[in-house]
């Protein structure tokens, strides 16, 4: 039997190129004459285009940039040289994963450093850049990038005001470009339909996880309409809120004011650059996998998106996750794991022997 191993990560608790791993070794345990091919998935979560760098073999390049609130961070970019394209991750550098709880704050935290990455890759002749939206420490609507690349933004006496600036987003009053502003082509890639406004947005949604007191949100969601404001008078084409733009704090909806740029769902993306739909007809079993299947995984999550895909090549595909909500979720079969105790010392431990035990009694049967 071929068997495609395409999990998602298990959030929190194991990586998905692990996670792959670990389900390839139960399944031989039991089938050891079986073909297996690993191939984790992303879908514009934290870890994307590094996890499509990895399937890819691309060139990692090294480069110091600042973290959500200006500190030294070793970050990174990979290159195609055949196509002049960076991947990159906004939580590379610019990830709520550097920030302790205390840290967060909407109001200071920015993407500067994603946007010196960008500059390092410019420098080395790239023409466009595909950027994973997932585990941002920031509301600020792609503003640290766009002052990396060269926009400034200016307080009401006309003085420009810096990056990392506390309540930057209630001082700017007018924004200024460079006549020398880099030609380069972005795509965004997410894994939510949120938009940047309105009851869903980022800021209601999001905002309380990137440290947005409850008594802050009206004041950051009109000092927020303020500046996209500003934007739409700046910008030289049509600038509206559209679905998806609420990802990442806004970073799509802040640079395509500027500078060229698409913004597509991960998991299809992600699908078609490592090769899925050959895989698929390969196969005989897909089994995959997230941390808990739940309503948004329907949403454009990877686990959801390959089990349509899987449907359409009529090759069976098993979900494994935990809780219920993935037993009627339209895969072939359900490998339900264990409830995990967070609070417990060396659950990642449980949850790798978890996975393994339950793949390797459905394996068996």
């Amino acid at each position: 039997m071929n068997w495609l191993i395409s999990p998602n990560a298990f959030k929190g608790t194991i990586e998905a190129d692990e996670a792959a791993e670990i389900i390839k070794r139960a399944i031989l345990e039991v089938n050891p004459n079986d073909q297996v091919q690993t191939c984790p998935i992303a879908d514009g979560g934290d870890g994307t285009c590094f996890l499509l760098s990895e399937i890819l073999g691309l060139e990692k390049i090294h480069e110091t940039a600042g973290d959500p609130l200006g500190s030294p961070k070793e970050g990174f970019f990979s290159l195609e040289p055949s196509t002049k394209t960076a991947f990159l991750d906004v939580s590379t550098v610019s990830g709520i994963k550097w920030l302790r709880e205390v840290e967060r704050d909407p109001w200071v935290c920015s993407t500067y450093g994603t946007g010196e990455l960008i500059l390092a890759a410019l420098e080395r002749g790239v023409e466009q850049v595909v950027i994973g939206l997932g585990g941002s420490a920031t509301v600020d609507m792609g503003l640290g990038m766009l002052q990396a690349l060269g926009i400034s933004f200016l307080n009401d006496k006309g003085r420009e005001i810096r990056p990392f600036t506390p309540d930057m987003i209630l001082k700017i009053k007018h924004i200024q470009l460079s006549p020398k502003l880099p030609t380069i082509k972005f795509t965004f890639l997410c894994d939510v339909n949120n938009y940047f406004f309105g009851e869903n947005g980022a800021i209601p949604v999001f905002g309380p996880q990137k440290g947005l007191k409850e008594e802050d949100k009206e004041k950051f969601e009109k000092a927020s309409a303020a500046l996209f404001q500003l934007l739409q008078k700046k910008s030289r084409k049509p600038l509206r809120d559209q679905a998806g733009f609420g990802a990442a704090g806004g970073i799509a909806l802040g640079i395509s004011a500027f500078f060229e740029s698409e913004l597509l769902p991960g998991a299809p993306y992600f699908f078609q650059k490592v090769g899925i739909p050959e895989k698929l007809k390969w196969a005989d079993v897909v089994l995959t996998g997230e941390g808990k299947y739940d309503m948004q995984s329907a949403q454009g999550k990877g686990s959801y998106e390959l089990m349509r895909m899987a449907k359409q090549e009529k090759t069976p595909i098993w979900l494994i996750s935990a809780g219920e909500e993935g037993k009627n979720a339209g895969f072939d079969r359900y490998i339900q794991l264990p409830d995990l105790d967070f609070a417990m010392a060396g659950f990642e431990l449980r949850a790798k022997e978890n996975l393994f035990n339950v793949v390797k009694e459905a394996a068996s049967s």
